[in-house]
């Protein structure tokens, strides 16, 4: 019967009074402080899992999830290879691939550059090559042809279009009459592709068919290899381990972890940071409601005696108090939820729109990756958020609920 009782006082008490209308502002400045950080958390924390989803979409569009890499020729070796590695337990497919560096020439212009050689029909089981392409198409790769498809940065830097001639030159020396000369070869612009700023392989990576990379970098031990594409990028590191005491020594296995992973650590320590860096708004709005229900305790200190020597106990003192500063952060968690919530799922929306009706560029894709603010709201963040936010206006409640318990009826009503 007390529990209800302390229910209704507590909840009469954060009503506001003609006298302690100060007392009130205080606690509706926390209330709308916990709001505010629930809100601007929940926000923050989707724009960054909106950005982290983005990034990873694109990145493992062409990033392999886990290399085989030897300087030994698999031109008739690679499927045989390849077959081996699928028996690994979550192993779904493998491309072949050979690599070297190489020079583009065009009109006077220059480029260094990172050759891949590629079968197409083997590449669009481990990639999204194919779905990138914003001219020509990726099955234009056909050996013999000397093909070549080029990134959209690289294209619009050397002003090169589908169909133009461009002359790829490698370190490999050939000896011809007039002396040793770099060994060269013509190929023709098929194809442009568009994966996204950052990432290195629109203004730095050429693509030519196996084949003909085989023959273009013969004699000159490139690095070839197999692409492997897996079921779970977070099982990476232990089927490396399988492949690598599976294969012989002439064989190095790595994976995305070893080879990007420093760069996704960081992007999660950087959220972790944010969370941490935002959780204080809240944690200043729990503040202010110590100091308000501190003043509360002070304000109702005759109360508070009448009510002991009424018979009730020290916990049901407590109790009220509690009641009072839980209800501020149900209230103002609730409207932080619904906030947060609002402003989540319509942050790209209305970025977008202040981009349109300004004629600005907010985000460029040169700095964040991405040319637009991306968004993902995960449940799990705004179930965290919630518990933190309430457990923190419940312990703030702590202190002066205990000091309201300590309250002398005598001292206090000594005068009345």
């Amino acid at each position: 019967m007390l529990k209800p009782l302390a229910l209704y006082i507590g909840l009469k008490y954060t009503r506001a009074k003609r006298r302690n209308h100060f007392i009130s502002f205080i606690s509706l400045a926390s209330m709308m402080g916990i709001a505010l950080g629930v809100a601007v958390l929940i926000t923050v924390l989707s724009v960054m899992n909106g950005f982290d989803q983005q990034i990873r979409l694109k990145f493992f569009a062409m990033a392999p999830h886990v290399t085989i890499m030897t300087d030994q020729s698999l031109t008739e070796s690679w499927r045989a290879l390849g077959e081996s590695a699928k028996r690994v337990p979550g192993v779904m497919d493998y491309s072949p691939y050979i690599q070297g560096k190489g020079m583009l020439t065009h009109e006077g212009q220059v480029a260094g550059v990172s050759v891949t050689g590629i079968i197409p029909s083997q590449e669009t089981r481990v990639s999204e090559l194919g779905e990138k392409m914003t001219a020509g198409s990726l099955g234009t790769l056909q050996p013999g042809q000397f093909n070549m498809l080029i990134g959209q940065d690289m294209a619009n830097g050397m002003d090169l279009r589908v169909g133009d001639k461009i002359t790829l030159l490698t370190p490999q020396m050939s000896s011809t009459p007039l002396g040793i000369m770099p060994r060269y070869k013509r190929f023709t612009v098929t194809g442009i592709f568009h994966v996204g700023n950052g990432f290195g392989y629109d203004d730095s990576v050429v693509f030519i068919n196996f084949q003909d990379a085989d023959r273009l970098f013969q004699g000159a031990n490139p690095i070839s290899g197999l692409h492997l594409k897996i079921a779970n990028l977070y099982q990476a590191r232990p089927i490396t381990l399988s492949l690598q005491r599976m294969l012989s020594e002439h064989y190095v296995v790595t994976n995305w972890a070893l080879q990007y992973g420093a760069f996704f650590k960081a992007l999660s320590m950087e959220k972790t940071m944010m969370f941490v860096i935002l959780l204080l708004i809240i944690a200043v709005a729990a503040f202010n409601l110590v100091s308000s229900l501190v003043m509360v305790v002070n304000d109702k200190q005759r109360d508070i005696a009448i009510l002991r020597t009424l018979g009730v106990t020290r916990g049901f003192i407590v109790w009220v108090f509690i009641i009072q500063g839980a209800v501020v952060g149900v209230i103002g968690t609730l409207l932080g939820i619904g906030g947060g919530i609002i402003l989540a799922l319509n942050a790209t929306a209305w970025v977008n729109a202040i981009q349109r009706f300004f004629h600005v560029q907010l985000i460029s894709s040169s700095v964040y990756f991405l040319d637009y603010l991306p968004s993902h709201l995960e449940v799990s963040d705004v179930i965290q958020i919630s518990l933190i936010a309430l457990g923190l206006s419940l312990l703030a409640t702590l202190y002066p609920a205990w000091q309201a318990s300590r309250t002398q009826p005598a001292e206090v009503l000594r005068y009345e």
